[in-house]
């Protein structure tokens, strides 16, 4: 960011008395509360920015240090002074923590400089208590790690003036996120969409490889019809012959290579019924897959829809949540799949099987959602036995729309607790007290 711009947006910040609420929002964004306005501080290395949006959606929760010291310093608290120091580019909110028995004070610095862009918290003597990104002193001269005093930056050699004032700056802060939304949403558009597709390409492959269920079938019968035709002609057939022409109930000629690895006629029947029941099962399970991997498709094509579609940036990373490595491996499910919305888990079926899983593990004070009269997918959001915020209500209910109808238009999607819906058979259910929300499909 440029100075100039800094020197304004400070100006526009000192308005602000209090700050209601501070916490992470993504890797390197801190969204600050000031009572009912909202900023958004963009720390990214070498593109930090300012900004405000009013179609926010918590996807994410951050545990570290910095966001457990950041919350507890600020969360409720006092604004002392807001500075943008001179001939530099950080801005300083000096606060003080209403809830605090002792009425601690303390410093974020929020700084805009290029490669070293930082949000630091300091007490008043100047060390850090906590930062976004700690700094090894074999790395800078200037050291940031908890306990250690923060050195001053050197100031600006060059400072480059505006060639206009901002004549609004609210206007132009929304027009910085607008232009941020634009350009991270095309690239992330661009990205997944071609990850999914190539998901998409590979399962097509893979279902258009499997054999043919009737070819097989066909298969199992004439197998069969071999050993039938061998046990009804037993006499016929030495246990040394290689080949035999036998006639079928139907008076046809039928040639049957026999199987070398029999030792008697009786053998014989049974290995060619063995091979017709390997046939039909084989038969029976690439039917299975078969379904499985056209659920899967329709799945992954419906994620496809609605990347194309987003319109924030949130609506495509709730798709993708960071994947958690554990040290025992668990199976997952082919069959549902797993969101996080501000830190709750939501599962959404991919096929009947998926609805029939999530009906079997959710449990009783988890949220279950449904399309009102139409065929959907089934939703089950984890409590864990917590008040689930509007805000999440709202986006599962728009998960279980996008991945249960593909076509535009107003949705109803019902929702009540688990323990309120009768498991009728596999996954058809009946459920009583209940809420509808209205959900448009763009």
């Amino acid at each position: 960011m440029r100075y100039c711009e800094l020197v304004q947006i400070a100006n526009y910040l000192k308005r602000f008395k209090r700050v209601s609420a501070i916490f992470r929002v993504d890797d390197n964004v801190i969204k600050i509360d000031f009572g009912k306005e909202s900023i958004y501080f963009d720390l990214s290395r070498g593109d930090s920015k300012i900004y405000k949006r009013d179609d926010f959606i918590k996807t994410k929760k951050y545990f570290a240090p910095f966001d457990i010291v950041l919350q507890k310093k600020f969360t409720k608290s006092k604004i002392l002074d807001l500075t943008l120091l001179p001939n530099d580019k950080i801005i300083t909110i000096k606060a003080q923590n209403a809830s605090s028995y002792k009425k601690e004070i303390a410093i974020l610095e929020l700084e805009f400089t290029g490669r070293n862009t930082n949000a630091i918290i300091l007490d008043e003597n100047g060390v850090v208590i906590e930062a976004l990104r700690h700094i090894d002193e074999s790395v800078s001269f200037r050291e940031v790690k908890p306990g250690k005093k923060l050195l001053p930056l050197p100031p600006l050699k060059k400072i480059k003036k505006c060639n206009e004032d901002i004549e609004d700056v609210e206007k132009y802060l929304y027009e910085v996120y607008e232009k941020k939304r634009q350009k991270e949403l095309d690239r992330l558009k661009s990205i997944k969409s071609i990850y999914v597709e190539k998901q998409i390409e590979k399962l097509k492959k893979i279902l258009n490889s499997l054999e043919n269920e009737s070819e097989l079938k066909k298969r199992a019968d004439e197998e069969e019809l071999k050993a039938n035709l061998i046990l009804a002609n037993m006499q016929k057939i030495a246990p040394y012959d290689k080949v035999v022409e036998l006639e079928d109930f139907e008076g046809k000629k039928v040639k049957i290579e026999l199987p070398k690895e029999a030792k008697s006629v009786a053998q014989m029947a049974d290995i060619f019924f063995n091979r017709a029941r390997k046939y039909r099962q084989k038969a029976k399970n690439i039917h299975i897959e078969r379904e499985n991997l056209t659920s899967k498709i329709i799945f992954l094509q419906r994620v496809l829809n609605r990347i194309k579609n987003a319109n924030r940036i949130e609506d495509i990373t709730i798709l993708f949540p960071k994947k958690k490595s554990f040290k025992s491996k668990k199976i997952k499910s082919l069959n549902y799949e797993k969101f996080v919305i501000d830190g709750y888990e939501v599962y959404v079926g991919k096929n009947e099987k998926g609805n029939e899983e999530l009906l079997k593990k959710s449990k009783s004070n988890d949220i279950w959602m449904h399309l009102k009269n139409i065929p959907s997918s089934h939703v089950i959001i984890k409590t864990n036995k917590k008040q689930l915020p509007n805000d999440v209500l709202v986006e599962a209910a728009k998960l279980c729309v996008d991945f249960s109808v593909d076509s535009k238009g107003d949705y109803l999607v019902d929702y009540t607790q688990r323990r309120n819906v009768k498991i009728k058979e596999k996954a058809f259910v009946n459920y009583v007290n209940y809420k509808t929300i209205k959900i448009r499909k763009v």
